[in-house]
């Protein structure tokens, strides 16, 4: 049954993926109402949503997930009948010296979302309604290098912190359809890239260190396998999950676009050797955790497969991000970069 959306609350929103996500949705869907709630800690930027702030669709408001009543209220008043939960710590290494702070976003803070809509959603006045929620592929654990892509069917085997706070939430919200009715439906990425990435990723702080001159930190000899995606065919995958996926469904979402860490650190620094030939690029390695692949092509995608090609993914976004001055870089504001062509490849786990 496909469900309809008027006004989304987004979590998260001032974020990577969150703002990229409210930038698409408003542009795709102008008539519709967005409503951002973002405690701006270390990764948001309200600036990321800078060219938002005129449309009268859209809404800013700093706040925590932590904060039910808050969040009950946001959903009375904008009768909101779809959140979309990005919110959630999400840096490997920093869930290693303090984890303490993704139990308590990623697993307390979607346990309070989960209560808010329940309230409103069920206990008020039972609207139509969508909790959609964002997690990651590094739940179902890693791979070696010559295996078979994971696929929605895949046991979780969470390594990190991270990984083990967001499988913890996606339980919980699995729970909550069964237990109490909500409609729920859950998405795992593989790595995303983009515009407004933090840099503290791979893909910005290879581009910034360079530019700064720092030395690049890679994992061991690099050859960690991670599948990239476009961050704007994730937030087109996640479209396609709120509209026509099925409640109580996991869909994974991925981009079909394969490259190992010493590959894409290379690439850049080709690619700065041909823009910026005077900077020096040092190098030298730190401990990292190696990232999964998903794939799941024993089910029925919503979309087929990405039909781009390297040149048009992540070789073409990083040579135009490139050729930007390194003003971009210590504002943490990547620009705005489309991949015209790719598509994501979301598929269902039905349980």
């Amino acid at each position: 049954m496909m469900h309809e959306t008027k006004n989304l609350l987004v979590t998260g929103g001032a974020g990577f993926i969150g703002s990229n996500f409210a930038h698409y949705w408003l542009a795709r869907y102008p008539a519709e109402r967005v409503v951002v709630l973002d405690a701006l800690t270390y990764a948001g930027n309200r600036e990321n949503l800078d060219a938002l702030e005129a449309n009268p669709n859209f809404r800013f408001v700093h706040g925590d997930i932590l904060d039910t009543g808050r969040v009950e209220r946001l959903l009375r008043e904008e009768q909101i009948d779809t959140l979309v939960h990005f919110a959630a710590e999400s840096h490997v290494d920093r869930s290693i010296h303090g984890p303490d702070a993704f139990l308590k976003t990623n697993i307390e803070g979607t346990h309070s979302l989960l209560k808010a809509a329940k309230r409103v959603w069920l206990d008020g006045e039972g609207r139509a309604h969508r909790f959609h929620h964002v997690s990651t592929d590094e739940v179902y654990g890693t791979l070696e290098p010559d295996a078979p892509a994971f696929t929605e069917t895949h046991p979780y085997q969470p390594n990190s912190p991270y990984a083990a706070s967001k499988a913890g939430s996606d339980h919980i919200v699995r729970s909550y359809h069964h237990t109490y009715g909500l409609n729920t439906t859950i998405s795992n990425c593989s790595n995303n890239y983009g515009p407004y990435q933090f840099p503290e990723k791979l893909i910005p702080l290879m581009i910034a260190n360079c530019l700064d001159g720092k030395p690049l930190p890679v994992y061991g000899d690099g050859r960690q396998i991670r599948d990239w995606l476009y961050v704007d065919d994730h937030n087109r995958g996640i479209d396609l999950i709120i509209r026509n996926g099925e409640t109580d469904n996991t869909y994974n979402i991925g981009g079909n676009n394969e490259w190992t860490n010493i590959d894409i650190v290379a690439l850049i620094c080709d690619l700065m050797d041909q823009h910026h030939p005077r900077v020096s690029l040092p190098r030298e390695r730190f401990w990292d955790i190696p990232v999964p692949k998903i794939d799941s092509p024993t089910r029925q995608p919503l979309l087929p497969r990405p039909s781009c090609a390297h040149h048009d993914s992540v070789p073409h976004i990083a040579a135009k991000l490139l050729v930007r001055n390194s003003v971009m870089m210590t504002t943490m504001t990547l620009r705005r970069v489309g991949c015209a062509i790719c598509t994501p490849y979301v598929t269902p786990y039905r349980s």
